[in-house]
């Protein structure tokens, strides 16, 4: 069953970034291939995995999804790495009314203008402009690896210009909260910076500065 967030929860997410929150989780395994991009500039989303698996060249799996997913969900899709044009602006329509909120996937996109122009959240592979067949579905709404990250339904997905990152469910709520703190504590460096003191201070690292 997908577990839900809060609100205010995915918004911190969203606030906090990927980069703060993969450094925060202590989770090595959380981040996904960094050739995992955003179609457009500034997208980032947040929200609970859906994740399936596509067989290369086809997409029935995704339109199954669209009437198992729940609203709010990310889906997250495997296709073997195989980049075809999953995904378009069909999809997308289809996708925004049935409440999903974004799409991360290690295949391929198409229909770049129309997504963009709809600032909707896709992060992917590739673009391509060939289309797929719809006859297998391998997995929908199941544990998936993707690139090598371990998604289950539930978990917690974090995207934006930096990458893709996925929070195993039982770690959302830790993580959350050691962003925050990392994130305040920043903050305040950033603002001793201001004021005038450097990084080898802050970070306590004097012991490297050249003797003159």
């Amino acid at each position: 069953m997908t577990t839900l967030y809060a609100a205010e929860q995915l918004a911190q997410a969203c606030t906090l970034g990927t980069s703060t929150l993969f450094e925060a989780s202590g989770l090595s395994t959380s981040a996904a291939d960094a050739a995992i991009r955003p179609i457009w500039a500034g997208a980032s989303v947040a929200g609970p995995a859906y994740p399936l698996e596509c067989a290369p060249g086809d997409n029935l799996s995704i339109h199954i999804a669209m009437e198992q997913a729940p609203r709010g969900s990310i889906l997250v899709i495997s296709t073997s790495g195989f980049v075809a044009g999953y995904w378009g602006e069909v999809l997308t329509v289809a996708a925004e009314a049935a409440g999903i909120a974004g799409l991360v996937i290690d295949g391929g996109v198409r229909d770049i203008a129309a997504l963009t122009a709809r600032r909707f959240a896709v992060f992917s592979r590739g673009i391509s402009m060939r289309g797929t067949i719809k006859a297998s579905a391998p997995s929908v709404g199941q544990p998936i690896s993707f690139t090598g990250t371990p998604v289950a339904a539930g978990d917690l997905v974090v995207a934006d210009d930096d990458g893709v990152l996925v929070i195993p469910a039982a770690h959302a709520e830790r993580c959350l909260a050691q962003g925050q703190l990392r994130a305040d504590k920043e903050a305040r460096m950033m603002q001793a910076l201001q004021g005038g003191q450097s990084t080898l201070e802050l970070m306590g690292l004097t012991r490297w500065r050249m003797q003159q």
